[in-house]
């Protein structure tokens, strides 16, 4: 580990034609080993500079520098640095899921032998070895997923960037791609990621910078960015299901029923999740599982309004 940011990024703009406005002088760095969210709603300009990183798209003025290397003096050893998981998939759905990987090596001048080897490896880690000669479009979409992250990791970059890599995957195979990605952090790959999921950025990300119209409008750690949220909401998984005699004596209290076995429960600062907990035991309700529901729209909002 050294002093040199994994990536910096220096009054980066960017304006597309018709005058489009996309990033109005980005200045952030990213410590080398870092777990970083890139956090924003739709629109905010996430994509836009994770494809500035990876050298897709073209910055109207600023600098970036990957591993000290500038992405302008140096294009194709900053590029060396990134394995990059766009949002879209975009390999040859014809392919086999080995070739998907092991071709994406041959690019940065892996020889194909030793390419097999490091595809095999990932091709197991990500649980895709049994899939390994299917053709890719035969795939889900969770695995899909699976095989771009195992294809950018494929050179061992330094970076990966990760823009919403788990849109669309169920929650098993997300959390599985989330201890993936947790062991390949702590092995010293720094990661940005850009996501929707709340309990996402909270379970991977040690820090984070908010996005919002082509400007960083927050920048620090998780649990810092999520304090300014003005509630909190969490759903509480219920043992038996709810009864409409249940929810007659719940009124009164910041509890919503979702279904039959799950309730959501609103808490403004200062309260705490104890009191629902004794008011549900006190009507004969058991909680089995508690978990994390509020969306990052709710700190964009809180941020934006402040």
């Amino acid at each position: 580990m050294t002093d040199t940011p994994a990536i910096s990024v220096s009054e980066v703009k960017k304006t597309y034609s018709k005058g489009v406005e996309a990033l109005k002088g980005v200045s952030m760095n990213i410590p080398q080993g870092e777990f970083f969210a890139l956090l924003g709603p739709n629109g905010a300009g996430k994509t836009t500079l994770i494809s500035i990183i990876s050298h897709l798209v073209r910055k109207t003025s600023g600098e970036v520098m990957i591993n000290g290397v500038s992405i302008d003096a140096d294009p194709d050893a900053a590029k060396s640095f990134i394995g990059l998981v766009p949002q879209e998939f975009n390999f040859n759905m014809f392919k086999k899921v080995i070739n998907v990987v092991v071709d994406q090596a041959g690019y940065y001048g892996i020889p194909r032998k030793e390419a097999i080897v490091r595809a095999e490896q990932m091709l197991k880690d990500l649980g895709l070895w049994e899939k390994r000669n299917e053709m890719s479009m035969r795939l889900s979409g969770g695995m899909k997923r699976r095989v771009m992250i195992a294809r950018a990791l494929v050179h061992e970059p330094k970076v990966l960037l990760l823009d919403e890599p788990t849109a669309g995957v169920d929650v098993e195979l997300r959390r599985g791609m989330w201890e993936y990605l947790k062991r390949i952090n702590a092995e010293g790959t720094t990661i940005i990621l850009t996501t929707h999921y709340l309990e996402e950025a909270e379970q991977l990300c040690r820090s984070a910078a908010i996005i919002n119209k082509g400007e960083i409008i927050e920048q620090g750690s998780m649990k810092q960015l999520l304090k300014k949220l003005s509630f909190i909401t969490m759903q509480l998984d219920t043992v038996e299901p709810l009864t409409e005699a249940n929810m007659q004596l719940l009124k009164g209290y910041p509890l919503t029923k979702i279904d039959d076995n799950t309730l959501e429960l609103t808490l403004k600062p200062g309260e705490t999740v104890n009191d629902a907990f004794r008011k549900l035991s006190s009507i004969g309700v058991q909680v089995a599982n508690v978990r994390n529901s509020g969306s990052l729209e709710e700190v964009f909002v809180n941020l934006i309004k402040a």
